[in-house]
């Protein structure tokens, strides 16, 4: 098999003396990646690289496929975190992390499991406030949390204080006004993260989520309207909620840092 040319390149470095061996051990622990049979690939130097977890999507697995996955990602990483889980998946990662003696957290609102051999999540990450329009955006916020959280923060929530009913939103952010950042789902119409924006001298994060129906239904009508928003705003895809809180935290992790 021939080698792998940027790891060459990178023994080349340290040979030259160009980087100390703790450098190239990093660099090295970056490219890392284990083979789950011919199912996957899992790679175990993302979050070296690039400062977020690897994390596994359940759909489109069986629930013995995700189970093999989630538990040698779980042996090898330490902490596995599993995404849009249904009940019959997550009896199998239940019963094969039993079996190989690590520990299942489970968060069903977000459709989340956390598989870890014990260690602990990291800390100091910063803190995330997280908002709804609506109690049916809790799921997709719920899944932003699980991320932000398992990358180190702190997670500060307010749920169903929409634009419907706009008294509701003014107490609600009385307390996440020391977040260093806001994610803000909304489906329907979608018009909160810009009215969050409007208001917050912080970084708003907006989440379109697949309530509503009819005409652009199915969160189609909340992108158009948060792409189209005076205010300034980030916007993820539909139902990202694992993408927006990823993105949450590592701009909170910045605002620690500096």
């Amino acid at each position: 098999m021939p080698a792998n040319r940027t790891l060459q390149a990178l023994l080349e470095r340290y040979r030259a003396g160009e980087i100390p061996l703790e450098a190239a051990a990093q660099e090295i622990e970056g490219l890392r990646l284990e083979s789950v049979g011919e199912l996957a690939r899992i790679d175990l130097g993302r979050e070296l690289r690039c400062g977020l977890p690897e994390a596994v999507l359940a759909e489109g697995k069986s629930a013995p496929q995700l189970a093999a996955i989630a538990v040698a990602h779980a042996k090898a990483a330490g902490r596995c975190l599993v995404t849009r889980v249904s009940a019959e998946q997550a009896a199998a990662v239940r019963e094969a992390a039993a079996d190989a003696g690590l520990a299942v957290e489970e968060r069903p609102a977000a459709g989340i499991l956390i598989v870890s051999d014990g260690r602990e999540r990291p800390t100091g990450g910063g803190m995330v406030g997280i908002v709804t329009a609506g109690t049916s955006d809790i799921p997709v916020a719920e899944e932003a949390r699980a991320v932000a959280e398992e990358m180190g923060c702190t997670v500060r929530c307010a749920y169903d204080v929409g634009a419907a009913g706009i008294h509701r939103l003014f107490p609600a952010l009385k307390g996440l006004l020391d977040c260093h950042v806001f994610v803000v789902a909304a489906g329907r119409e979608g018009t909160l993260p810009a009215i969050v924006a409007g208001l917050m001298d912080r970084p708003v994060i907006g989440v379109p989520v697949s309530t509503g129906y009819g005409f652009k239904g199915a969160g189609q009508a909340a992108l158009g309207s948060m792409l189209q928003s005076c205010s300034v705003i980030a916007v993820v895809n539909i139902d990202a909620g694992f993408v927006a809180g990823a993105f949450a935290a590592k701009v909170a992790r910045l605002a620690v840092k500096t």
